[in-house]
């Protein structure tokens, strides 16, 4: 399957050119003049990097960077700019982008950069290529290498232990429904008695949750639906 690359620019002729580089290198383009249309683009489509202009009409580039992390989206981001200041630099790289481009350029360094981002970014995040797609688990910049026995934050590498690693893996596997804690307790440990007195589930989601910066309270991650169990949302 081909890499999604988002390209948005408000000047027509930059943005085609890129789209036109890009698809000769047999990437799928997703191509936008303004922030707004390339934002409803982003909720809807698994991307794989994003180029993104800074001056925009609508919304600046900074802005729809900063709403890509939001959305714990960690996919590479690229910022075109036509100013050589460093404070764009450092706004842009401080929000969350991951290189930039000063115009005018040439469109092969595009393309270039593309690819070097793209190959650093599947370096870190071991969901790409067909062969282990099966082993992969993506969710929110979560990502889970089952066969490696791996997992991985916004690109941070989480360290579980087996039982963690089990609980997360049922969870995602399981998005958008409650699992309840028998339920946990049964696939990890097979036949073994369940007491409802027993909170080595709770016990273990708790540690889960300290090692991803997750609060029952405001979760990211794991909720609990009191009295059932608990869930990871779709």
């Amino acid at each position: 399957m081909s890499d999604r690359v988002l390209v948005v620019d408000d000047e027509h002729e930059i943005a085609d050119l890129i789209e036109v580089y890009l698809q000769n290198e047999n990437y799928e383009v997703f191509k936008f003049y303004s922030a707004k249309e390339a934002l409803a683009c982003i909720k809807a489509t698994e991307l794989d990097l994003a180029i993104l202009d800074i001056m925009l009409p609508d919304i600046s580039g900074f802005t729809l960077c900063q709403k890509i992390r939001e959305r714990q989206y960690t996919y590479p981001i690229i910022m075109l700019t036509a100013k050589d200041e460093e404070i764009d630099k450092i706004t842009g790289l401080t929000l969350g982008a991951d290189d930039y481009i000063t115009k005018p350029f040439r469109p092969l360094e595009v393309v270039a950069r593309v690819k070097a981002q793209l190959r650093r970014y599947k370096k870190y995040n071991p969901g790409y290529g067909e062969d282990v797609e099966k082993d992969i688990i993506l969710h929110s910049g979560l990502v889970m290498n089952i066969k490696t026995h791996e997992c991985f934050l916004n690109e941070e590498p989480l360290t579980l232990t087996p039982t963690e690693f089990s609980i997360l893996r049922i969870l995602l596997e399981h998005k958008g429904n409650v699992v309840s804690a028998e339920d946990l307790f049964h696939k990890i440990w097979r036949d073994e008695y369940y007491s409802k007195s027993n909170n080595t589930i709770t016990v273990h989601v708790r540690h889960l949750r300290e090692k991803m910066n997750d609060t029952v309270e405001n979760p990211k991650y794991i909720k609990t639906i009191w009295g059932v169990g608990y869930k990871i949302e779709s």
